[in-house]
């Protein structure tokens, strides 16, 4: 189930994070470049929806200025895992995980992103 997503911008559909169980949509920001990976929030202090860092299994927060959620998606885009980060630290690899999102502390429990919650990533249009 190889993706071949590019940089760029598109949305982030959470399955069942809406009020009553519906889907609910965010902004997202597609990093699968190495370059785009390494950067990801890096010296911002806000971010409009999420990132979504492709392939990845792990995060770091050194030289963020910001607390982040983190959500671990297993190739199904499952969500296996959500941690909120504090600056300053390094997140220990999922083995299972293949992509990581990034929002703003606080988000993706706004969201409806848990452990076992399914989202899907439609790329914006060229």
């Amino acid at each position: 189930m190889g993706r071949r997503w590019r940089d760029g911008r598109g949305a982030l559909v959470v399955h069942g994070g809406g009020p009553g169980g519906a889907e609910l949509t965010v902004p997202l920001e597609l990093a699968t470049s190495y370059r785009a990976r390494t950067r990801g929030l890096l010296g911002r202090d806000a971010v409009d929806g999420a990132i979504l860092l492709s392939p990845a299994n792990s995060v770091h927060t050194f030289r963020m200025r910001v607390p982040i959620d983190v959500a671990y998606l297993d190739r199904d885009l499952t969500v296996i895992a959500v941690r909120t980060m504090p600056p300053g630290r390094l997140g220990l690899p999922r083995p299972r995980s293949r992509h990581v999102l990034e929002a703003e502390a606080g988000a993706m429990a706004g969201w409806g992103v848990r452990v076992g919650t399914r989202v899907e990533v439609i790329p914006a249009a060229r």
